[in-house]
């Protein structure tokens, strides 16, 4: 029992590690002895939000998650360094346009790529490694709004309106919740486990600095009353990461304090 929440040199990747989200994410990964591999576009980001971490198990690793050839290079150098892939965590995702009733087909189809395609792209070049060594596991990162549709009063007003969550966005992240499913099945008797996580209402720190009043209305929506920070993640994040897991797979755990009970 006591290894059942190590994952003390287990090597893991998080993709989009140095985003809002992302970076509480590998700070607790780390903290349980991990070796984290942020996957990235830009290694001055990752420098700068990792700048006070003095870490030699945490490394930067170049990824574009629209580019399968990317991906690829990415998981193989990772795999020949170390001779195994322990987690993989896709929490990248990417996306174009805002409007909710005259979306363009350009960002529509970008963002599907994006935030589902990618998933795709990711977990298909994983899969080789994994099934090789017969182990794994995968955590996709959903979002609440892949469940149930936003709350358009929490956005009215000329200064919450700008926060309004697009409707492709909510439509790839219900993706994501059913090729969690898929290949949780399909990569079962290979003894990957496929997961998702699906945060809730997590405002970036600039959101809570410039607009107190939107983020005083996600609190009050919440039956918890309050909104999410990174380190909400972290215990989710263990377990579906560790041997604590084992028995769990194709699932979606709402890390919402509620938002989607009501």
């Amino acid at each position: 029992m006591n290894n059942l929440f190590n994952l003390e040199n287990k090597v893991v990747i998080v993709t989009g590690g140095y985003g809002y989200l992302g970076v509480g994410i590998v700070k607790s990964l780390l903290s349980f002895g991990a070796i984290v591999y942020v996957a990235g576009r830009t290694k001055d980001k990752f420098i700068n939000k990792f700048k006070n971490e003095n870490n030699n198990k945490l490394f930067f690793i170049e990824i574009d998650i629209m580019k399968l050839e990317s991906i690829e290079n990415c998981f193989e150098k990772v795999y020949k360094k170390h001779e195994r892939i322990d987690v993989l965590i896709n929490n990248a995702h990417s996306a174009k346009g805002n409007s909710q009733e005259n979306m363009p087909d350009e960002d529509f189809l970008y963002t599907l790529d994006g935030v589902l395609g990618s998933v795709h792209k990711a977990i298909k070049s994983i899969i080789p490694y994994m099934k090789k060594q017969q182990f794994g596991k995968i955590i996709n990162i959903a979002s609440m709004y892949g469940l149930v549709s936003p709350d358009f009063r929490i956005y009215k007003g000329k200064d919450c309106e700008k926060y309004t969550n697009p409707p492709h966005y909510g439509a790839a992240k219900a993706g994501v919740k059913q090729l969690t499913k898929y290949y949780a099945v399909l990569l079962g008797s290979s003894n990957i486990q496929v997961n998702a996580i699906a945060p809730g209402p997590f405002p970036s720190l600039i959101v809570q600095q410039e607009n107190p009043n939107f983020v005083n209305r996600l609190k009050e929506k919440n039956p918890l009353n309050r909104i999410g920070v990174p380190e909400d993640l972290s215990g989710s994040i263990i377990l579906l990461s560790t041997n604590a897991s084992d028995f769990i797979t194709g699932q979606t755990l709402q890390i919402d304090g509620g938002w989607t009970i009501w």
